[in-house]
């Protein structure tokens, strides 16, 4: 059957450097210059908003004011015609559309954790934990960390501040700051001085006070936004960012893991163009310049990008989206079959969301990463087991 069928008829089927202990094994002969570069979008992303159910009638009844149009040549505010039921957002036009028109991006909508808490820490923990939710959780062993375990080659590096819960464990993994520390416009000594010139003037006491209130200001926005991101780096600048990593992971690193915040839209995320859009185009930018650094080693190479979760279906009162369940996955690559809207997918209608509000989690998350990672690096059933213990996993042809 084809895809467009199975959506007919309902379910389709199916820094400074930190480090943890314990040094990489010698490496392996076969599989030896593949690469894997997970990015993790901290604040839930809206799924909906990237990969538009174009097909769907109830998708423009549930966002009036948020919505994506329809493909159309005339409209360039349009989304990008995928294929006959979807479609992608037209601020990705000219980073990753072509990836997928040429074969190197696919998207797997309806993916996820079981995991129901819509908290952004106790989401984000399950997925980088990989293990069970109803079982003992060791919370020093996160699932990537157990996958260079598992490789008995290479190296691994995570680009953040600190090291992440995904990258803890007993395998030797490095992290290195891919940012100084933000600063304001103003530091501390710059705004003493302007309050200095008015010292004499009937103005000292509110330029003083408005300092003060400045400098509060911007810490409890930085606060609020640190609070989903766990102080990943923004969209902003991500494409220099990103060419620095691919030439860390083309000439040394098998493993690459970053995380990139500010996805967190309850209030006027935009349609076509706003705050959510322009996130895109950046985050775009620099998946191609990712690409684009690393040459050569590009068709040894797979880049999945993932969040914790979706956001809900309808738009909210304030023209924005609220935490979610299930979400889409980016999947991009020299090696990739792309081209392609992957894995297990129901036609979107009211009747076909979870508790009312949700995409469902059709694929769940170990077990797609988990075919990924037998597939792409050559592991066997009892090494996947090492990573995902007691997951059934599923190839559905990424790679």
């Amino acid at each position: 059957m084809q895809r467009r069928d199975l959506l007919k008829a309902g379910l389709a089927t199916a820094g400074s450097t930190l480090f943890s202990s314990q040094l990489f094994a010698a490496p392996a002969a076969s599989n030896a210059n593949n690469r894997l570069l997970l990015i993790f979008l901290r604040g839930g992303y809206d799924a909906s908003h990237l990969l538009i159910p174009t097909s769907s009638n109830f998708y423009y009844e549930a966002r009036p004011n948020i919505a994506i149009a329809r493909p159309s040549i005339d409209n360039e505010n349009a989304a990008l015609e995928l294929n006959a039921d979807w479609g992608l957002h037209p601020a990705l036009r000219n980073s990753i559309y072509p990836l997928f028109q040429n074969g190197e991006a696919s998207f797997i909508p309806f993916a996820g954790t079981d995991d129901l808490s819509r908290s952004h820490f106790e989401t984000q923990d399950s997925i980088e934990l990989g293990q069970n939710l109803n079982g003992t959780r060791n919370f020093h062993s996160g699932f990537l960390n157990r996958l260079a375990a598992q490789l008995n080659r290479g190296s691994a590096m995570s680009f953040t501040d600190q090291l992440p819960l995904i990258v803890q464990g007993n395998t030797q993994i490095a992290n290195t700051s891919l940012r100084g520390q933000t600063k304001q416009n103003l530091d501390e000594r710059q705004s003493k001085i302007i309050a200095q010139m008015y010292q004499s003037t009937n103005l000292a006491d509110k330029v003083t006070d408005g300092f003060a209130v400045r400098g509060e200001v911007a810490k409890d926005l930085q606060a609020e936004m640190n609070t989903a991101d766990r102080n990943a780096i923004s969209t902003k600048g991500f494409e220099q960012e990103a060419k620095r990593i691919a030439r860390m992971m083309r000439e040394k690193y098998a493993l690459g893991f970053v995380d990139v915040g500010g996805w967190d839209t309850h209030v006027n995320q935009g349609n076509a163009n706003g705050l959510l859009a322009g996130k895109f185009e950046e985050l775009g930018r620099g998946l191609l310049a990712y690409k684009q650094e690393m040459g050569e080693q590009w068709r040894n190479t797979t880049v999945v990008v993932i969040s914790e979760f979706g956001r809900t279906f309808r738009e909210n009162g304030k023209r924005g989206t609220d935490h979610g369940h299930g979400t889409v996955y980016w999947v991009l690559g020299g090696g990739v079959q792309g081209g392609k809207i992957l894995g297990e997918q129901v036609r979107i209608e009211q009747s076909t969301l979870f508790q009312n509000r949700d995409y469902p989690v059709l694929n769940e998350y170990r077990a797609i990463l988990g075919g990924l990672f037998a597939r792409q690096f050559g592991l066997k059933p009892n090494q996947v087991e090492q990573i995902f213990a007691g997951v059934k996993t599923r190839d559905i042809g990424i790679i």
